[in-house]
Formats: C-alpha cells, sequence, structure tokens
C-alpha cells in the first residue's frame, strides 16, 4: 500500500464519491456513449477548455467526422477549421495525425489495449487512462488537473504537484484506490466532476462536498492552500505590426509552419516591432501605407502579443512562397486562429464595402 494511503477509507470514499456521482452528475453529451472515438474528440477538446465552451465544437466535429476514418481522411485545414477558435491546435493537429494512426495500424478501430492507446500522437498518460477507463472499464488511473487537485486535498499531500516524480506518485495512490470494471467509468468521471464542481482551485465547496468525511485536508483547515505548486512564469510580451495588405478584391495572408505555436493555421503576416518601416518590401511586394486599423492583444499561456494593425495598398510584386491573396469567401473559409479573428472581420468587412 501506498504510503499516504494508510488509514485512509478507500472503499468507503469509492462508494460515497459514486454516490453522489449518480445523484448529481451533468448531462453531458460524451456521456451518453462508450464509443472510444467520441470519448477520446471530448478528452482531446476538454484539455485547458471550458465544458460550456466544448459542447457545441464537439457536436459539430462530430456531424463534419463522424468516426475516426472520417477524421483520418479529412484534410488538415478541414480539421482546423472545425478546431477553429478552440486554441491549442496542436491537439486538433495531432487527433489528424493519430487517426491516421489508428487506420494504418489498427484497421480503422480504437485501440482496446492502453500501450496502443498511449502511442498514438498527442496522446498522453491521462487521454489513455481517460479513454481506457470510460470506453472499456478498464483500471487504470487518470490523472489530469482537477484529479491532482482532489487527491492532494483527500490525502494532504504537501508536495509540488508539477513535479513527475511526485505525479507519478499521485498515479501509483489513485491505482490503488480503483474500483472494479464495472464502476471504473463512473469512477473516472466522478473524480473529473468532483474537481470541477466542488473541488474547485479556488473556495471549494467542502461543506456540500459528498467526500468531505474523507478529506484529511478539510480535517486539517489547509484545503485552500492546495494543491502546491510552483509559480507559473510570467507570459514574454510581444508587440507586433499587423500588416492588412489589400491588392484588389483580396487580401495578403500567410499559413504558418505545420509544427509550433499555431502550426498550418492563416494569419495576417506581422513584423515584430512598432512596424515603422515598410513591411511589404521584406515579402517582395510594392505599395502605400494607409491607415492604422487600431490596436488588439491576445493572452497565450506563455506569450502576450500586443498588436497594433495598418492598412496597406499593395500597387506591385507577387506574393512569394508561403503567403497568398485571399478573397473575402476564401477568408472565410481559411482555419484562423483566434488571436487574429478580429482582424478577419475587419479585413473582410473592408473587401465586402470595397474600402481598400
Amino acid at each position: 500500500m501506498h504510503e499516504k494511503l494508510v488509514g485512509f477509507d478507500g472503499p468507503g470514499f469509492v462508494e460515497d464519491l459514486l454516490g453522489w456521482y449518480a445523484q448529481e452528475k451533468r448531462d453531458l453529451p460524451w456521456r451518453h456513449t462508450r464509443d472510444p472515438y467520441c470519448i477520446w474528440v471530448s478528452e482531446s477538446m476538454l484539455q485547458q477548455t471550458r465544458v460550456d465552451t466544448v459542447i457545441p465544437y464537439y457536436q459539430a466535429f462530430l456531424q463534419a467526422f463522424p468516426t475516426v476514418q472520417a477524421l483520418a481522411e479529412a484534410p488538415v485545414e478541414a480539421v482546423l477549421k472545425q478546431w477553429e477558435g478552440l486554441g491549442f491546435y496542436s491537439r486538433a493537429r495531432n487527433l489528424h495525425k493519430a487517426a491516421a494512426q489508428v487506420v494504418a495500424c489498427h484497421g480503422g478501430k480504437m485501440p482496446m489495449q492502453y500501450e496502443d492507446m498511449r502511442a498514438l500522437a498527442g496522446v498522453g498518460e491521462y487521454t489513455a487512462g481517460a479513454v481506457m477507463s470510460i470506453a472499456y472499464g478498464m483500471r487504470v488511473p487518470a490523472v489530469d488537473g482537477n484529479v491532482l487537485r482532489v487527491m492532494s486535498r483527500l490525502l494532504n499531500w504537501q508536495e509540488d504537484i508539477m513535479k513527475p516524480p511526485v505525479r507519478a506518485a499521485f498515479r501509483q495512490a489513485l491505482g490503488e484506490l480503483l474500483p472494479g470494471e464495472q464502476a471504473m467509468p463512473d469512477f473516472t468521471q466522478a473524480m473529473m466532476e468532483l474537481g470541477a464542481l466542488i473541488c474547485t482551485p479556488k473556495s471549494p465547496a467542502c461543506l456540500v462536498c459528498p467526500v468531505r468525511g474523507h478529506c484529511r485536508a478539510q480535517h486539517a483547515d489547509v484545503q485552500e492552500s492546495l494543491p502546491v505548486k510552483a509559480a507559473p512564469r510570467k507570459p514574454r510580451d510581444i508587440n507586433m505590426a499587423v500588416v492588412l495588405a489589400f491588392k484588389g478584391d483580396a487580401v495578403l495572408v500567410r499559413r504558418r509552419a505545420q509544427e509550433g505555436l499555431l502550426g498550418g493555421l492563416y494569419e495576417f503576416p506581422f513584423v515584430e516591432g512598432d512596424g515603422d518601416k515598410n513591411p511589404l518590401a521584406a515579402w517582395g511586394l510594392e505599395g502605400a501605407y494607409l491607415c492604422d486599423l487600431g490596436d488588439k492583444k491576445h493572452v497565450f499561456t506563455h506569450l502576450v502579443w500586443h498588436m497594433h494593425a495598418q492598412q496597406w495598398h499593395v500597387t506591385g510584386g507577387q506574393a512569394p512562397q508561403g503567403y497568398a491573396f485571399a478573397s473575402a469567401k476564401e477568408l472565410g473559409e481559411l482555419p484562423i486562429p483566434t488571436a487574429m479573428a478580429h482582424w478577419r472581420k475587419i479585413a473582410m468587412a473592408l473587401l465586402e464595402e470595397g474600402k481598400i
């Protein structure tokens, strides 16, 4: 037995948790299926994203790509377009890559073994554990941020949860609490639900918690100081001039590299700094500055873009490789990140009104 579980009433905790979940669980679309593909899609979308935001994306995504085969056969641009606005676009690219792996290596059927699921692109320990336990009832732990928080408070775990050895210890301890296969789908979702609704990051609702009697942190009145984790790094600020360069009835766009931040998405080209020089020359274009279009800030996990947009009129030259001039219709169909959505609205309005 893990040392943290000595004296802990594991069976009683599981019984109380599952009883609460049966009565109080939210009616969410991915809880009406045991299809591993659907569960995989939902778990990929839910990472670092609110449930209310995910629901319409989940439904639209499955309507567009109802099977793993359909996802594998779709162009990556179509997948990114369906994902537009959810952020963390590497999740969408990895889903697409992994779907191709499933078709190539598993005959188009989702893996039934944890190791095979774990081997898919972008699938980590948590996602593999969630899919295997919910879809198949497999007795494997699924440890996300909610579960780390719940476990740290239940066991009054005073160690930094950001350290890999500590996370591994959490997985080991949770593994010893897992119920039988029949109860596993509900147990995995109940742990997430408890963290989402009751054992929240700030001001946990201890008075109505169904497992309050088992919680060592609550007994010691230290629940709000847990979990322990190092302070995050301050995001890096980047000032940039976003260039809306119009030529005829189209505007200049470029596609980002497949790997890295916002990989594979389209954007309006930009230059770092205040944009006090002619940016078109660097792209082999000629033109004239028309006016400023305002400012906008977008916050990523590790970056903050401070954007100042400019309108330019292109008078000569050809778009270089990786760049293209897009019409208003094409601009609406391209997968564009949320960071650039404001400028797309402005560009489309200017194109449709002919004010270019």
